[in-house]
């Protein structure tokens, strides 16, 4: 419930391995929480402030609003919850088969929506007019496929591509506002740790997607791999991967929100 505790466990899992100095250091939340500060607000880059410099400055006043963070988790859950229920229960019945799957769909759609909304509102929270445009605009984007979607006939196997374009199209909507935001935060150290946890995001998700389209590797060795190894569980995997980078790229708007608050010049 605590994003500091929430920091700490994802930066065991991706910091790299400490030296000699660094081992010997706290790991607790505030000190990686001002090493973090350190990487994103040094706009130098000459000389690093020392761990007792860090641990010696003072804690935000002000802290940016959490739910937008929350939105995502949730809406990332409840795509791997209903996803997990469909592959449970699709075989009961051909009606409950098509009933589950068209709630898969509208679980990947949730999460793809949700998706935009960290970003987006951290990076334009001094820019009301920009969070409005952008994730009504996903929003109804999202709501369009889920209506589509609904359709008895795009639930078929034939659909397999046209339900894959439209997720891709849902994802490929986020270019548009993460050109603005990176020419709107150029001069910001951040932008390039952002813009390579988003790429690692939509490399994942596209090649995940990739995978659903092609059928690849039970394609070319039908019945091999119907317990493990095919198509739609390594779609799965990629979709896993990209929903941890995106929220890494989450904990770093988060972060820079809480030492910099509503600052329109940063």
């Amino acid at each position: 419930m605590t994003v500091s505790e929430v920091i700490d466990l994802f930066g065991i899992i991706f910091r790299p391995f400490p030296g000699a100095k660094q081992a010997a250091l706290s790991q607790g939340s505030k000190q990686l929480f001002m090493e973090t500060a350190n990487a994103i607000l040094n706009k130098n880059h000459t000389t690093a402030a020392s761990p007792e410099q860090l641990l010696n400055l003072p804690l935000p006043s002000h802290l940016a609003p959490r739910w937008p963070f929350y939105v995502f988790l949730s809406g990332s859950m409840f795509c791997l919850l209903s996803s997990s229920v469909c592959h449970l229960f699709c075989c009961h019945s051909y009606h409950a088969n098509t009933l589950l799957l068209r709630m898969d769909y509208v679980g990947i759609t949730a999460m793809i929506i949700t998706s935009f909304f960290p970003p987006i509102y951290y990076i334009f929270i001094c820019e009301s007019l920009w969070q409005i445009v952008y994730l009504s605009g996903i929003s109804l984007f999202g709501l369009f496929t889920i209506v589509t979607l609904l359709s008895p006939a795009l639930s078929s196997n034939k659909c397999r591509a046209l339900r894959a374009m439209l997720f891709c199209c849902m994802g490929l909507f986020g270019l548009v506002p993460a050109i603005h935001a990176s020419v709107v935060n150029w001069g910001n150290p951040g932008r390039s740790i952002t813009l390579a946890y988003e790429a690692a995001m939509a490399l994942s998700y596209l090649t995940g997607t990739a995978f659903y389209v092609s059928r690849v590797p039970e394609r070319f060795k039908p019945g091999w791999f119907d317990l493990a190894g095919h198509s739609h569980q390594i779609f799965h995997v990629f979709v896993v991967i990209g929903a941890v980078a995106h929220f890494g790229a989450g904990l770093v708007f988060l972060q820079w929100r809480d030492m910099i608050g509503c600052d329109s010049s940063s």
